[in-house]
């Protein structure tokens, strides 16, 4: 497992529930997944030397890339000796850990109904392409996750602060961003996609019930499911994740992000792996993403049944400090259909996300009002 975050950590105890023998590797040790796992390495991944070591190391039958701080070009070479099964491929890991490969597979190539964008490698070609794009624009690095170094701009006279942010919010400094043109859509929802082995050998696409989500300063901090949809925009929305992900290949879950307006769908990005506004899932649906992550890894069958319409909201460190305990956990858990996870980073910041509250109720905004209730209760101390 390749990033050992709380997603990470959440897949590696689906796939020992099934009985898999899992090494997790991150670059900081005692990762929440590092808590859980088998064995534990600590390994600059976006070192490609460090990264092909721990493989060799432990040679295991599948290598699970779960962030975007990774030498891509590594896993092509593990992928090549055909000892390893990169999941989902290898080619999909190095375009979409990349959103510029991701976005010139999605629109160029496929075709696929997206905002104007640019790519600019300096300050200046921000300026230029942002005559063309227009305001509100937002920039973005290329590779960067949870919404670091991402700005909405309104004005010229905020480009340089947006460029200075992006370079240093990108996960590994490319010094290039990509410029997109604001989309004013109505909502903007995650459609979790499944790609997994049918009875007969044959890769079949099943999908989740799409997921809406609220985000702040690009990263997300309350989701809920189902969203409401138009049958028009349901269907749109799973059209373009079947064609991206078909495109991209291999099996398991992605993380299909689009902007909705009435009945027109954009797509926006595709994580390869589970997404952070699929933490609802682990009370919405028969299996969660990371067990539909396992199971579609497995080669073994899989069910996307959503079993209650449910909510999450994000707990935030909201201190720095290290060894950290929780206060109001038993306020938070007597909210009803309410449960907690505390993901046990060792380090807290302001805005890092320590934990996650997920509630369910007979309507989602039951769910959304007890999700936030419950995690307004926790509160991280020193």
């Amino acid at each position: 497992m390749l990033g050992s975050g709380e997603l990470g950590k959440e897949v590696i105890i689906a796939l020992q529930r099934l009985g898999v023998e899992v090494i997790a590797v991150d670059r900081y040790s005692d990762a929440p997944g590092h808590q859980v796992a088998h064995r534990a390495h600590t390994v600059d991944m976006s070192d490609p030397e460090a990264l092909l070591a721990v493989i060799e190391l432990e040679k295991p039958h599948f290598v699970v890339p779960e962030i975007e701080a990774i030498a891509t070009d590594a896993l092509a070479v593990v992928e090549e000796r055909g000892e390893t099964v990169v999941i989902p491929t290898a080619r999909a890991t190095q375009l979409t850990m990349n959103r510029e490969g991701i976005r010139r597979l999605a629109a160029e190539e496929l075709g696929l109904p997206t905002s104007p964008y640019a790519f600019a490698d300096s300050l200046e070609e921000v300026q230029i392409a942002t005559e063309r794009i227009g305001f509100p624009c937002v920039i973005k690095p290329v590779m960067s996750s949870s919404g670091k170094g991402q700005s909405t701009v309104r004005s010229a006279d905020e480009l340089g602060a947006a460029w200075d942010y992006a370079m240093a919010g990108g996960r590994v400094n490319h010094g290039r961003v990509i410029v997109e043109g604001f989309v004013d859509f109505d909502y903007e929802i995650t459609q979790l996609t499944v790609r997994s082995v049918s009875a007969d050998g044959s890769v079949v696409t099943s999908f989740c019930e799409p997921i809406g989500h609220l985000q702040q300063a690009g990263d997300y901090i309350e989701s809920w499911q189902p969203q409401r949809m138009s049958d028009a925009a349901l269907a749109a929305a799973r059209a373009v994740s079947e064609k991206v992900t078909t495109a991209l290949g291999g099996r398991g879950i992605f993380g299909v992000e689009l902007f909705v307006k009435g009945d027109d769908v954009y797509f926006s990005e595709v994580s390869p792996r589970p997404h952070d506004t699929g933490l609802v899932t682990l009370r919405t649906q028969r299996f969660s993403e990371f067990e539909l992550h396992a199971r579609a890894i497995l080669g073994l069958p899989v069910d996307t049944t959503l079993t209650s319409p449910g909510a999450s909201a994000v707990i935030y460190g909201g201190i720095e400090a290290k060894g950290i305990g929780f206060d109001g956990v038993a306020e938070a858990l007597a909210v009803p259909e309410t449960e907690l996870r505390l993901f046990g980073k060792p380090e807290s910041f302001l805005r890092r996300r320590m934990g996650v509250a997920v509630s369910t109720a007979v309507d989602v905004e039951t769910a959304r009002a007890r999700a936030r209730e419950a995690a307004s209760k926790v509160r991280p101390v020193g």
